[in-house]
């Protein structure tokens, strides 16, 4: 259990771990405290983490916020505090239940609801931290969602081979040798190799999806004969006007069709395998386009690009899709395919500078392009695009 807890840190921090039994390290985006001696939780209003210290006789106190997306005020405001205490406490909890393998305290707050901040803010920052251990970890929920759990239910299964805990703030004690709090993070929808606690890569991940959900396409090695294309159907900001075009164009070009809409989503057992069975998927810039995680090796991502979210289409899903081995297109719509271009006319700022916009802050931003906007795509001009995918399909071997 030392070894696994250790690769968490490393310099002086893996030395204070050593040294106290406790161990904190912040960054921009998440704090991570790993303590490698018994830590008694008790399951107040406010989880309460007591860890014994002969070396420091004041009671230390740390809060900290067990969700990776530190540097949002917004997403922080829905994730509760922990408290950890360390040092001489007189009045040390009694157990009420004991365990063997150390904690793992997280939050299921957040902006769960959202594909995107779920994969990206705790089930990848999950796997990071805990792959190594083997299963052999307890996961001690905050902000407990059932819902949550249950829609990701196989990865947290896959990750302990214990049931969570989910904090209900009825005053028991839990006791463990060692725990973790707070999730490691690398970047948006992605693990670096050789940041702690090393070893894991994007591939990794995917292969550790593909077990987990049992999905059966892993690299798209033979071109299919009739290839299926998933359209992502929004129908609340930036949806597709003239979706029944688009969709008529894309059979006309020999795709077989696969309208998905957000509910389906909800469901990820069955819709991993249906987007693992597809060959394509086309979606307008949007948290839907997360799900190219499940996609075989190969397979070909579109994103239909609004106007003013050039920045976040290539941070949070293009240059994800390459990691994952998926082959990319982008279609940038034209102003007049915006229904921005209706509202504010053709020389509104808002059209013709969106920097502008953009330096105003995010909330300034989203109000327009990301809730406000919907698209009505130039047929004509996206079947250039998706006559790209087909022919970066076509490259592969027949069958």
């Amino acid at each position: 259990m030392e070894h696994n807890l250790r690769r968490l840190v490393t310099g002086e921090a893996r030395d204070q771990l050593q040294a106290t039994g406790l161990s904190c390290c912040s960054d921009l985006h998440t704090e991570v405290c790993v303590a490698e001696k018994e830590a008694k939780i008790v399951d107040d209003a406010s989880l309460t983490i007591h860890l014994s210290s002969d070396q420091r006789q004041h009671v230390k106190q740390i809060l900290t916020k067990p969700y990776a997306r530190k540097e949002d005020k917004t997403a922080m405001s829905l994730v509760s505090p922990v408290k950890i205490l360390e040092g001489n406490i007189a009045s040390s909890p009694l157990c009420h239940f004991n365990y063997t393998v150390p904690a793992v305290i997280f939050s299921s707050g957040g902006f769960t609801g959202n594909m995107f901040h779920e994969l990206n803010e705790i089930i990848i920052p999950l796997f990071i931290t805990t792959r190594h251990f083997k299963s052999e970890v307890q996961f001690v929920i905050t902000d407990h969602r059932p819902w949550w759990v249950q829609k990701f239910s196989r990865v947290l299964k896959s990750l302990s081979r214990y049931e969570a805990i989910a904090a209900a703030g009825n005053g028991s004690v839990h006791c463990f040798p060692g725990a973790i709090i707070g999730l490691k993070y690398h970047d948006n929808l992605a693990l670096n190799y050789t940041d702690l606690p090393t070893g894991y890569s994007m591939t990794d991940f995917r292969h550790f999806l593909w077990q987990s959900y049992n999905l059966k396409v892993k690299d798209m090695s033979i071109r299919p004969k009739n290839p299926m294309l998933a359209l992502i159907s929004r129908r609340k900001t930036r949806v597709f006007l003239n979706q029944d075009e688009m969709l008529k164009m894309m059979a006309e070009l020999g795709f077989e069709v696969r309208l998905v809409f957000a509910e389906e989503m909800f469901n990820v057992d069955k819709f991993s395998h249906v987007l693992n069975s597809c060959s394509v998927m086309v979606a307008a810039h949007g948290a839907g386009l997360t799900n190219e995680v499940f996609m075989a090796t190969g397979a070909v991502v579109v994103q239909v690009v609004p106007l003013g979210v050039d920045w976040a289409a290539e941070t949070y899903y293009a240059k994800p899709a390459y990691d994952m081995g998926l082959k990319y297109l982008e279609y940038k719509i034209q102003v007049s395919e915006s229904s921005l271009y209706d509202v504010y006319g053709p020389d509104h700022p808002v059209i013709t500078n969106p920097e502008a916009i953009l330096a105003k802050g995010y909330r300034a931003a989203r109000a327009l392009y990301i809730d406000e906007q919907n698209l009505t795509v130039n047929v004509v001009r996206f079947r250039e695009t998706l006559v790209q995918a087909f022919k970066l399909l076509d490259n592969l071997p027949s069958p």
